[in-house]
């Protein structure tokens, strides 16, 4: 099972919950798995986003005009700017695939794992696991290290050139790394 940021999160709880339905679990950038951790994401992400250079991006769109004159050029910058606390490098924000949220549905999850902590737990999941972590993701590095400290069979990759996305910031690598460990088709 592969999970992706609260896809790692949902694959851990799944992991947790089924403990002998998933054999290999690959976590890329996983949500936190207890309240400090949030927190300590939360402040990080709007530090980020607050940052100089991306608040006078958000301004130099706004008044661009580009909104009026190209408005899916006007989405795709938006969309850049709303996630580029997520990056080392704020400009590689280009190269996500622009992704639709629902704030309800984020905010609604969100609130169903308020106060989660799944450390004392951890211990449980038998699954062989990888935990992939960008050295400058906003979610802390320590909840992923704390992942590979209690998940019994977990080893933990840093990526140093990348934040949240270490498939678009070090695409090669992470291709290699997840190919070493996830079971080829015959």
């Amino acid at each position: 099972m592969l999970g992706f940021s609260w896809g790692g999160l949902l694959a851990l709880l799944h992991a947790l919950e089924h403990p002998g339905s998933v054999a290999k679990l690959a976590l890329v950038g996983p949500a936190p798995t207890y309240p400090e951790a949030w927190a300590a994401f939360d402040a990080e992400f709007a530090h980020r986003q607050a940052a100089p250079a991306v608040a006078d991006a958000r301004e130099a769109l706004s008044a661009s005009g580009l909104r009026e004159r190209d408005p899916d050029a006007f989405r795709r910058r938006a969309f850049e700017l709303s996630v580029a606390g997520y990056f080392k490098d704020p400009a590689r924000a280009v190269n996500l695939t622009q992704i639709r949220v629902n704030s309800r549905t984020q905010h609604a999850v969100w609130r169903s794992l308020a106060g989660m902590d799944a450390r004392d737990r951890l211990a449980t999941i038998p699954a062989e696991t990888l935990i992939l972590h960008g050295r400058h993701d906003p979610t802390p590095l320590a909840s992923s290290e704390l992942l590979a400290a209690r998940v019994p069979r977990a080893r933990l990759v840093v990526f140093e050139d990348s934040g949240h996305t270490p498939y678009t910031e070090e695409t090669e690598r992470f291709v290699a790394v997840l190919d070493g460990f996830l079971p080829r088709e015959r």
